[in-house]
């Protein structure tokens, strides 16, 4: 797609309030594919009066009318799936088929899943003597990561529109395009004006203003738990609704009884997905001491098949901060099986699949996010100690649980201290509640639960 020099707001593209630009990079060849706006306060203040401006006949729409413009937006969505496909390709550097079947097809089922809930949500019940309204929080400043740029997006999105609110989104500098491109797909849907509005630009400058407007009702943030702190305080400071998902360190827990073959391979597979780059990675797998060896050797045969078959890392401080991780890792003592700090490549941001053993669960690389292609394995002796291996990291995003059968690993994983289990390979739902517990967020995503984020109760005694 051709890139837009200017922003999206109030239904139109409309030129920058500054002259500055953001130079996007194709991370698989260093290359400047295109700029877009940096974008300013004066700009979030445009947009947000927009939203502002667009929300009471917004929330005032029939639910059912709101659902049809968002089953609208799904459909052209599927219309544009190749090049929704082959932007995130351009700019975050996913391979294409990944790219067509994660980053173009799972917005469209989130999409999908909003159309049908806003039709039928219930918006008012009966309580008693009383009859309970769900009411739109009012205008939302959506803040949306690069690592799934469509997806974030719409998984912000689509509920706040289903709910009634309107929103003012600030994406992530390194994937803008895709950005521009989902206004786009608004504007072919026929939302009206105003109730969706784009503003690119920097985090602590286009982001930051967006997260302290007095005219923002609630702020939704995807990201680091650091920026994500900044945010709850500013947003705390002024009484201000937040919905945060923040980091992981997710733990792919292997009992005993287990098919270790599949357990082992579904595990690496869901690392190496995105290059690393997802927030709720199996990162650390957790192996009964008298199948580590095995598990090891599995994992680096299965890791080594990978090779070249995964894309770059989204840019150059990432990949200078992976190959960190990964440096630290054999400083510390963990023992390298494959891959390493190496560049596989002299051109692109690219990092060999690395699997480590030997990892003890205080190592830096078995405690922080390293938001790459980077397993730890770590040994447990029985049950009770996966389970402290398992809860000890400050997060608890996501996780995994494989036994003989589903049973054992329900049991297990109703213990851990995470927000989604997968239980022996479970299958993404896109109507189930996603987020943290600890420091791993505030907050839902997708299905009801996502929706109820941007809603308010009011209550009237009869």
């Amino acid at each position: 797609m051709k890139a837009h020099d200017g922003m999206y707001i109030g239904g139109e593209w409309r030129a920058a309030a500054g002259t500055d630009t953001i130079a996007v990079v194709n991370p698989a060849d260093e290359q400047v594919i295109a700029h877009v706006p940096a974008g300013v306060a004066e700009d979030v203040d445009a947009a947000v009066f927009a939203a502002h401006e667009a929300f009471p006949a917004w929330a005032a729409t029939p639910p059912a009318e709101r659902a049809a413009r968002i089953a609208a937006l799904r459909d052209v969505l599927v219309a544009r799936k190749d090049e929704i496909a082959e932007t995130v390709t351009a700019e975050l550097g996913a391979p294409l088929q990944f790219s067509q079947m994660v980053h173009a097809g799972v917005p469209i089922l989130v999409a999908g899943s909003y159309a049908e809930l806003a039709a039928s949500y219930a918006f008012e019940e009966k309580v008693g003597n009383s009859t309970v309204y769900a009411e739109p929080v009012g205008v939302v400043g959506a803040i949306t990561p690069w690592n799934y740029p469509l997806h974030q997006i719409v998984a912000k999105v689509a509920p706040a529109l289903a709910a009634g609110c309107t929103v003012v989104l600030k994406p992530a500098e390194d994937t803008p395009l895709t950005a521009q491109l989902f206004a786009e797909a608004v504007h072919e849907a026929g939302i009206p004006a105003g109730v969706f509005n784009l503003v690119t630009g920097l985090g602590p400058v286009a982001g930051q203003a967006l997260a302290e407007h007095p005219g923002v009702d609630l702020v939704s943030f995807t990201g680091s738990t650091a920026v994500g702190k900044q945010i709850g305080a500013t947003a705390g400071a002024a009484v201000k609704r937040v919905a945060l998902e923040l980091g992981g360190k997710s733990a792919n827990v292997i009992l005993p009884s287990a098919d270790l073959a599949k357990a082992v391979g579904v595990g690496i597979a869901n690392v190496m997905g995105n290059s690393g780059q997802t927030c709720s990675a199996w990162t650390r797998m957790l192996v009964h001491t008298s199948q580590y060896d095995e598990a090891v050797a599995l994992a680096a045969e299965a890791a080594a098949k990978y090779g070249d078959r995964i894309g770059p890392l989204v840019n150059a401080k990432q990949h200078t901060r992976v190959r960190g991780y990964i440096e630290k890792g054999v400083a510390e003592g963990a023992r390298l099986v494959v891959g390493g700090p190496e560049a596989p490549c002299e051109q692109g941001y690219f990092v060999s699949p690395t699997v480590f053993a030997d990892v003890t669960p205080e190592m830096t690389i078995a405690q922080e996010e390293i938001f790459g292609p980077v397993v730890s394995i770590i040994r447990y002796e029985d049950e009770g100690d996966a389970l402290r291996i398992a809860n000890g990291t400050v997060y608890g995003l996501a996780g995994a649980v494989w036994a003989a059968d589903d049973a054992e690993a329900v049991a297990f994983a109703r213990r851990m201290d995470t927000g989604q289990v997968d239980i022996n390979g479970g299958r993404f739902n896109p109507l189930a509640p996603f987020g943290g517990y600890k420091q791993s967020g505030v907050g839902r995503e997708l299905g009801a639960h996502g929706l109820s984020e941007y809603l308010q109760t009011k209550s009237l005694q009869f």
